[in-house]
């Protein structure tokens, strides 16, 4: 069977506060572990009005002190920002508080120009990606040898276990990465619009699976999908939550237009241009809407054409009840004994 996971945002919804949109973020955790969902992850966003999740790990932290069995993760750390050795420490500290339940999600986004800037500030430059995600599978596994440009280093505290590692991808190039170190693979149906998505995505699982290494990460291949999922218990209600993911995608001003995630009420009262309705109806084919009948349709054509091991669900939707209630029709359906 299928295992589910749930990508979360901290969505800060219409007439609501940033500690209102943490606080959900556990709550949601909390439900999805009752529900017998495996993972739960955070996102990482910044300078976006709309969500709260500008540091996955310090949720991380919060949500796994509040759950028991569910694994948390990030999704994803965006690591082009950041030292290798500072994210292993991070993670190893969360790992051991937690052992096993720890997930770390790798992102090669270096998102907005001045996100890039910022976080970037006096750097000279970025290391390779591939070259940071071995450094970070180096530190995590005291792999760092006589050979390494920082030999002699370890990435405290030194425990027994370590964490899942992810790569969050839309490539074959990550996918041949994520093989070589023997990690997994996490391919995003959401981030991309175009129907030509499908047919890498679908390559880079196989090439994936093809050449996966096992290692002390990961002892046999996982892939998993990531789309957006907007289902209600009528179609018509999915189709009007959908309304407002439309909206909300076309990302204005680089998602600074909006300073909260958009009612459906708000996203009927935008007068759309010809382009941004050509826009929002090419979104479409990223997300997974309907009933529970039809989700549940799509989903396993996606699995299947995939051959996904599991479905990472990204419930952007309008309302905290909305939300909950989409994860619990998915589990009736996916997770039913």
């Amino acid at each position: 069977m299928v295992k589910l996971g749930i990508l979360d945002y901290a969505q800060i919804d219409e007439g609501t506060s940033a500690k209102e949109a943490l606080e959900n973020s556990v709550e949601l955790a909390q439900l999805a572990e009752s529900l017998g969902y495996v993972r739960f992850w955070m996102a990482e966003h910044h300078n976006v009005p709309a969500f709260a999740s500008s540091s996955p790990e310090l949720l991380m932290m919060r949500i796994a002190d509040a759950t028991e069995r569910i694994r948390v993760g990030s999704g994803g750390v965006m690591i082009p920002h950041y030292s290798p050795y500072k994210v292993a420490e991070n993670f190893r500290i969360l790992e051991a508080f937690h052992p096993g339940r720890i997930d770390l999600g790798i992102g090669n986004t270096v998102g907005t120009a001045i996100v890039n800037r910022v976080l970037n500030e006096n750097k000279k430059g970025k290391l390779n990606y591939e070259q940071s995600i071995t450094d970070l599978t180096n530190y995590l596994s005291d792999q760092v040898d006589e050979n390494h440009r920082f030999s002699g280093i370890t990435a405290n505290p030194v425990i027994s276990t370590v964490p899942d590692i992810w790569v969050l991808s839309t490539s074959v190039r990550n996918a041949k990465m994520a093989a070589k170190l023997g990690i997994g693979y996490t391919f995003g149906l959401f981030p991309i619009a175009g129907m030509d998505k499908f047919p890498i995505g679908i390559q880079a699982a196989e090439t994936y699976r093809n050449e996966f290494k096992p290692s002390r990460f990961m002892p046999k291949s996982k892939v998993s999908i990531a789309p957006f999922v907007v289902v209600a218990e009528t179609n018509e209600q999915a189709q009007e939550y959908a309304e407002a993911l439309d909206f909300w995608l076309l990302g204005k001003n680089n998602f600074g237009y909006l300073k909260e995630f958009p009612s459906v009420q708000t996203a009927r009262e935008y007068a759309c241009t010809e382009k941004e309705t050509a826009i929002m109806k090419a979104n479409r084919n990223r997300m997974v809407v309907g009933d529970i009948e039809s989700v549940k349709e799509q989903l396993h054509t996606l699995i299947t054409q995939f051959k996904a091991d599991e479905v990472l669900l990204v419930p952007l939707m309008p309302g905290f009840e909305a939300r909950k209630k989409a994860i619990e029709l998915l589990a009736g359906e996916f997770l039913r004994d």
